[in-house]
């Protein structure tokens, strides 16, 4: 059984670099084909597509940010990270780690992600 587990300051200032980490447990990040992602959800709003890195450690982001983020993979740790730079109020939210079977390069419907981290929430505020 694949499990995710988010984790990370839940309290960032403003123009600081936003850092979190997601934990694989029960499979290997470096297994074909699958891909792991990072997606937040804004309050009020529904699920946005960050960036993923694929098993090959291959990068997609959103271009909306993709000036700000950049997404790793420590392989010896089992584990993928976030770094979303230059962070405004507006960078506030559920941020979570999913994985998928294959690329899903911006989707934003949960059934289209094979598994879950629970979600760790980032507020952006002085």
């Amino acid at each position: 059984q694949v499990q995710l587990q988010e984790s990370g300051p839940g309290l960032v200032k403003p123009s600081q670099t936003l850092s979190l980490t997601c934990r694989v447990s029960g499979d290997s990040i470096t297994t074909s084909y699958y891909a792991w992602n990072w997606i937040r959800q804004p309050p009020g709003k529904g699920l946005e597509w960050m960036g993923v890195i694929a098993y090959d450690g291959s990068t997609y982001y959103s271009p909306s940010l993709k000036s700000r983020t950049s997404i790793s993979r420590d392989t010896s740790k089992n584990q993928f990270s976030l770094q979303l730079s230059s962070v405004t109020p507006e960078d506030t939210a559920v941020y979570y780690c999913a994985g998928s079977a294959g690329l899903r390069v911006g989707a934003t419907e949960r059934y289209e992600y094979d598994y879950w981290g629970q979600g760790t929430q980032v507020t952006v505020s002085s």
